[in-house]
């Protein structure tokens, strides 16, 4: 086996057109026994490194994406191979636990020594998952089984018979009319559940059958903010006028209210810290559960480990569930309240329930983000990089319009009139990017991003419109 790299290239390397013959070829392969329309790029990670991914034709790209917003400390990371190397993770890779029914000696430390290290303030518990849609769809398991233990009397109060046989048949009350209510322009995954909550792109929906759950206008805030104001606290206001009319009017009642600091896959939406105050008091005042989906924006990239904590909500009033995934490179959701743990052994149940290797590997995350420092540095080279696009932007104001995420680390985008084609001509220019929404160009950089791969990014992306 080839020795892997131990230092980034100097810049991005292109030597042939995407895609290039051999990626083409490896495409064909794959094709055979596996999707692959899907697929951008045909990776080589064993020549990756750092924030420089390599493809199959040798062409050395700035990842300015991180796969989709999932590699946190880039390639071939040294900690995260000592910590893949070790005893623990043999062991959990090897003996891989059904964790509900026959866990291993060490999970209670592993969970403690990673994932509830960084738990958000106020949630001191934790329901481990296999992928974001995953835990999105445990944690509405959670409100409803939540609302109707209250509704019952209590988690004391034992089912009725009733209750028990009509379930079986997918029927009232064992199968009660309840609901989710989530926002347009959402994502929260692609499983049943989930994807009756997702509302960014049809694609994802056509032919599957859903649940008859409401949403909300998410805010559409205009841009520069400073500039409209009062325009965006109307906008706000609105949603949330919509949001409390939905929860008292729809004919299937709603438990919670899931929502992204923010709107990712369905255009970068963002909204002020009051708006996500307002709701947060709003879904208390109608005894209603809030869950913020941090499957993208936690870990740090929008310069604070966990991206509500930019809605400075009350210490006595946080998110009743957050749900991550993505960086975190396992899943599940966080949670305070006692009475989210089901009454009953079995209710919150799977094979799996989560994987040790992958919270071991999140733990080895979290070590080198503190030893690094690298929230705070997200932080800073956020701000060094949107003012650079902000320069980018007055030069080229048809080609980078409604520019977002100011003091949100390097959780960035922008619009194009021509996306399709800005995208598809970085990685000409040696850039991996994404998209999002209709024209959004999404950044998502790892949380080793600094400012030396800022100016290459800048660099490249006058170039590419220059370009296009």
């Amino acid at each position: 086996m080839s020795a892997r790299p131990t230092s980034e290239p100097a810049g991005p390397s292109v030597k042939t057109e995407f895609p290039g013959p051999e990626t083409k070829k490896h495409l064909e392969k794959i094709h055979e026994v596996f999707d692959s329309r899907n697929a951008f790029l045909v990776c080589d990670y064993t020549k990756s490194f750092g924030n420089y991914l390599v493809d199959t034709d040798g062409n050395t790209l700035l990842d300015v994406y991180s796969q989709i917003a999932s590699i946190p400390l880039g390639y071939n990371n040294p900690a995260l191979i000592k910590t893949a190397s070790s005893e623990e993770m043999l062991d959990a890779l090897v003996n891989r636990p059904t964790l509900g029914a026959f866990p291993s000696h060490n999970w209670s430390e592993v969970i403690s020594t990673g994932i509830l290290r960084v738990a958000p303030k106020g949630l001191d518990k934790v329901f481990t998952a296999m992928a974001g849609s995953d835990a999105n769809e445990l944690a509405f398991k959670a409100a409803f089984m939540y609302r109707r233990q209250h509704e019952r009397g209590g988690p004391h109060v034992e089912f009725t018979d009733e209750e028990i046989e009509s379930c079986m048949n997918n029927q009232l009350p064992g199968s009660p009319q309840l609901s989710i209510l989530s926002f347009r322009n959402s994502f929260h995954g692609r499983l049943f559940g989930s994807l009756s909550c997702t509302r960014s792109k049809a694609i994802h929906k056509l032919d599957i059958p859903a649940f008859d759950w409401p949403q909300a206008t998410f805010p559409q805030l205009k841009y520069p903010l400073e500039e409209h104001e009062a325009e965006n606290a109307a906008a706000e206001q609105a949603s949330l006028d919509e949001v409390e009319h939905l929860i008292k009017t729809w004919r299937l009642p709603p438990v919670a209210v899931i929502v992204e600091p923010i709107q990712a896959e369905g255009g970068d939406n963002h909204a002020s810290p009051a708006f996500f105050q307002k709701l947060r008091a709003l879904t208390k005042k109608h005894n209603v559960l809030l869950i913020a989906d941090e499957v993208q924006t936690g870990v740090g990239s929008t310069g604070k480990f966990w991206a509500h904590e930019h809605w400075n909500l009350p210490a006595d009033s946080p998110p009743d569930m957050v749900t991550f995934a993505k960086k975190a490179q396992t899943a599940g959701y966080y949670y305070g309240n006692p009475e989210l743990r089901p009454n009953k052994a079995w209710r919150q149940f799977n094979t799996w329930m989560g994987d040790p290797a992958r919270a071991i590997l999140f733990r080895g995350i979290i070590d080198e983000i503190e030893r690094l420092d690298l929230v705070n540095q997200t932080a800073r080279v956020g701000k060094y990089l949107f003012g650079k696009l902000e320069v980018l932007a007055k030069k080229y104001p048809q080609d980078i319009t409604n520019l977002r995420g100011k003091d949100r680390g390097t959780f960035i985008a922008f619009d194009s009139p021509k996306r399709d084609a800005f995208i598809k001509k970085s990685k000409d220019m040696g850039v991996n990017m994404g998209g999002c929404g209709v024209n959004g160009v999404r950044l998502r950089p790892m949380l080793i991003f600094e400012e030396k791969h800022a100016d290459i990014l800048i660099d490249r992306l006058e170039k590419i419109i220059n370009a296009i």
